[in-house]
């Protein structure tokens, strides 16, 4: 997931885990309105069997950590306590620069790109943590 202050964008796995897929962009009103961002979760983790949560940590370039980051990891604790499941967090940084970037390339319209780009930032998340899975197993 990336989760922003008014929307998340989410991507799911293959069974294998090997692959990532942007699947939606959750939107909301306000910031601190996550009632509808946590029912909608639920259902996306009962529909799809899911069995992890990995969600963005949006680290500042030189490692620190801001506001966002607390207020991500606050999130991640919720979605931990309401759904059962572990919640890995994952560096973030860049994610969304090439979001951007694939958009642009791919001939998205500028104006259009915001309804994509956090899911598509969701879906390189997302992959990092698979590829860094499959890395880990194959050095075991």
């Amino acid at each position: 997931m990336d989760f922003g202050s008014k929307t998340c964008g989410v991507a799911i796995s293959d069974p294998l885990l090997l692959t990532a897929q942007s699947l939606e962009t959750i939107k909301r009103e306000s910031a601190n309105k996550l009632r509808r961002t946590m029912a909608r979760i639920e259902e996306i983790v009962t529909e799809y069997n899911v069995g992890e949560i990995v969600i963005g940590l949006p680290k500042h370039m030189n490692d620190d950590e801001g506001e966002r980051v607390a207020l991500t990891r606050e999130f991640g604790e919720k979605l931990c306590r309401r759904t059962g499941l572990n919640v890995v967090f994952w560096d973030e940084r860049l994610t969304t620069v090439s979001a951007e970037r694939v958009l642009q390339e791919s001939g998205v319209r500028r104006e259009n790109r915001k309804e994509y780009i956090d899911s598509i930032a969701a879906t390189f998340i997302l992959q990092g943590y698979l590829d860094y899975l499959a890395n880990k197993e194959a050095e075991a």
